[in-house]
């Protein structure tokens, strides 16, 4: 999936964590959306993307902004199971929003995964306040190009 196609699939959850509803793209339409796709065991996403995204929420507090956490699992299903996954967000104080991501059918593959064409975790999704795709990025993404680009989508008036 490109950036900037319009009207970008949505998230397809099987169950949230660490909120009290369920989120959807649609829904936080107007607000800048951030989803960092991430399993427990990938080792770019523990040492890198998951402390990014903590930092994101730190960072961007109060502003209209939204970040979500999506555990995708493509591989080693039988160890990173919903309970895992609990322990795993209590664990590492993980606090903002977290989907799991659909399984696929048929495959392994998860639904949101194949949806946006991700080719692994982590992987970074940035939305604007139109809800447009204006970032689909496998794999770590410095802090300052990812910095400048929320702030330009910030700066941009509402739709």
């Amino acid at each position: 999936m490109s950036p900037t196609t319009a009207h970008p699939p949505e998230l397809q959850v099987s169950e949230w964590l660490n909120t009290p509803e369920p989120l959807s793209l649609a829904a936080l339409r107007g607000q800048v959306v951030v989803v960092h796709a991430f399993q427990m065991l990938c080792p770019g996403c523990v040492a890198h993307g998951l402390p990014q995204t903590k930092r994101l929420t730190q960072v961007f507090a109060g502003r209209d902004m939204t970040v979500i956490g999506l555990h995708t699992v493509f591989e080693h299903h039988a160890v990173m199971t919903p309970a895992a996954l609990r322990v795993f967000l209590h664990e590492y104080r993980i606090g903002f929003p977290v989907g799991i991501d659909m399984a696929g059918d048929p495959g392994p593959m998860p639904r949101t995964m194949q949806a946006y064409r991700m080719g692994g975790t982590p992987t970074l999704l940035v939305f604007d306040r139109q809800g447009k795709l204006q970032l689909n990025q496998l794999g770590q993404i410095d802090d300052l190009a990812l910095g400048a680009l929320l702030g330009e989508l910030l700066a941009s008036a509402p739709g």
